[in-house]
């Protein structure tokens, strides 16, 4: 006999088994049902089947119905289609901020999210080992802290450590305390946003950061980091390195059109300089990482304005000549 327990899930596991195993050029067939339900002690015939597949469609769940001598059942709409999950898979596998277990965790977790078919070609096209990744593990509960603390606006401490030539942690001696306001990614890292007694606005890499705990003293107040000046304040850091923030005038090459709207949005304004250039004009924290940006596009990239930024670049170049 049937154990009546079994028999009210009997709806629940054809749906879960429909969700991994159907698909469009796969569909589940009744018999193939009656199978699986019968391995769970669990006897049905196919009026049965017919039912709680109505059932199932009434609910709302896409299951279309493939007649004919091998036609089933599959799962046509789902909650990500396989472009967004390849979309999603790609963001995870490259980001370096992740550790290479828990990118194949999430990896995994994704792939759950459609039918088996479709999960074994997502995961032969996917490749982590040799990328640069973190080695900081804990940095997944990290970003749960820190928006824990952005969320009931509490400041935390925390412990901040660079690594040696052993490859090994060397931690900074004092005990951070800041206020966070926000995470934002830059440079394949993630970064917080915050401000501290101590350095006022600033940024600590989340990979790089320990032991944090959230206290029961409020944020420090800051404007700067505060709602629309939250993102402003993000685009003008050159890959999170802090300097003063100044309107630069550039003269870029044509061809690196495409390289200032990936790196400042397409809403820059470029002003064609004769046929083969154009001018433009961003505010953003003069650092050595944005001059040895602008640097490494050779002849093609000049800056225009202001002097002291010039002077900047000059000085910058003529360090590294030096030393070869």
């Amino acid at each position: 006999m049937p154990r009546s327990y079994d028999q009210k899930l009997k709806t629940l596991y054809i749906l879960d088994y429909l969700q991994k195993n159907s698909h469009e050029d796969h569909p589940v067939r009744a018999a193939e049902l009656i199978e699986m339900l019968a391995k769970k002690e669990i006897k049905c015939d196919r009026k049965t089947i017919y039912s709680d597949i109505a059932t199932l469609q009434q609910f709302g769940i896409d299951i279309i119905t493939v007649p004919g001598k091998n036609g089933g059942y599959f799962v046509a709409t789902r909650n990500f289609q396989l472009p967004e999950l390849k979309l999603l898979i790609d963001a995870v596998q490259s980001s370096r901020y992740l550790t290479q277990a828990k990118s194949h965790d999430l990896i995994e977790k994704l792939c759950n999210l459609c039918n088996e078919h479709d999960a074994d070609l997502l995961k032969r096209n996917v490749y982590i080992a040799g990328r640069v990744k973190t080695m900081n593990e804990t940095i997944y509960y990290n970003v749960n802290d820190l928006q824990e603390a952005i969320n009931n606006n509490r400041q935390i401490s925390f412990k901040y450590f660079d690594w040696g030539m052993d490859g090994k942690r060397h931690y900074r001696e004092k005990e951070y305390i800041a206020s966070p306001y926000g995470l934002c990614q830059d440079n394949d890292f993630c970064y917080l946003l915050a401000f501290s007694d101590r350095h006022g606005i600033t940024s600590y890499r989340v990979d790089r950061m320990s032991d944090i705990r959230i206290i029961n003293e409020k944020r420090i107040p800051c404007p700067e980091l505060t709602g629309k000046a939250f993102f402003a304040h993000a685009n003008k850091m050159f890959q999170m390195f802090e300097g003063d923030g100044v309107n630069v005038k550039l003269r870029f090459h044509k061809t690196l059109v495409n390289v200032v709207i990936d790196r400042f949005g397409k809403e820059t304004m470029m002003i064609p300089d004769g046929p083969d250039h154009f001018n433009f004009t961003v505010h953003v924290a003069v650092s050595p990482m944005f001059l040895s940006w602008v640097i490494g596009f050779g002849e093609k990239a000049e800056i225009l304005y202001p002097q002291s930024v010039i002077d900047a670049c000059k000085a910058l170049c003529a360090e590294a000549t030096s030393r070869y």
